[in-house]
């Protein structure tokens, strides 16, 4: 299997950082504003070194970018680039609403070749890697994952707290669509990666290379489509870390909508 060893490490720190954020999901904790206006916990902060700390140790060539860590540019020479999000979803953390994931991903050559999605509520972990297929752990089986052929009477996720009019008049126009539902986090794209549902689209600037990378990787591997609007892949390690104009994720491409 390729990235055999970066895969296991990146369950491992997957599995340490769930277990410290329910710990502090459990006991309560401060919220913090960022600079963006996006709030951040003791969870976000914690987490994130803790995964850095895990990974680093086992590849130390490695550079990183993560949501809660000062961005070193020298990233944008390296081939090999963790990208990571230890509490993607922090406004479902703070609701309490379960819908919040862990996400890590490596990238070669700009290319995603590794994800890993944990929800810390539940401890399910999405994870793939380059040509290995996507896998779901759930009560400590291991099942192969893959996204379902349907291509009418679709269901469609929206966000919790950052949908837009664009994206639901999209979804309303489209004779596919049957249902919409919201679901935080990247538990979007894992949904339709197990075969649950079949469209999740934005439109606007706010996600950034962190919030898609991991369950690109596992999408992409179930056998389903993550794309910018022009039909372009997304890739990265990028200068620029917005994922500028959105993107759209599928179960198949002629579900494409918008």
């Amino acid at each position: 299997m390729a990235y055999e060893q970066e895969l296991k490490c990146a369950l491992e720190a997957a599995k340490e950082a769930m277990t410290f954020i329910m710990s502090v999901y459990k006991k309560g904790f401060e919220v913090e504003i960022k600079s963006d206006n996006s709030p951040v916990t003791e969870a976000d902060i914690g987490a994130d070194k803790l995964i850095r700390e895990i990974l680093h140790k086992a590849f130390p060539k490695y550079a990183f970018l993560t949501e809660e860590s000062k961005d070193d540019k020298i990233r944008l020479t390296n081939d090999y680039v963790w990208i990571v999000d230890p509490v993607d979803g922090t406004n479902d953390f703070v609701a309490k609403d379960g819908e919040f994931t862990t996400n890590i991903a490596l990238a070669y050559k700009h290319q995603i070749v590794l994800g890993v999605v944990g929800v810390p509520v539940s401890g399910d972990i999405y994870y793939a890697s380059k040509g290995d297929g996507a896998y779901l752990i759930r009560d400590h089986m291991t099942q192969k994952i893959h996204v379902n052929n349907k291509t009418k009477d679709l269901l469609a996720l929206i966000s919790r707290t950052h949908n837009t009019k664009k994206v639901d008049d999209a979804l309303k126009s489209s004779a596919k669509i049957s249902q919409i539902k919201c679901v935080g986090s990247s538990l979007k794209a894992c949904l339709i990666a197990e075969g649950r549902a079949e469209v999740y689209l934005k439109y606007d600037d706010m996600t950034k290379e962190w919030d898609t990378a991991a369950f690109q990787g596992v999408l992409e591997e179930a056998g389903g489509f993550v794309l910018k609007h022009n039909g372009e892949p997304i890739t990265y390690n990028r200068d620029d870390v917005y994922n500028r104009g959105g993107f759209i994720c599928v179960n198949l491409k002629e579900n494409i909508v918008g």
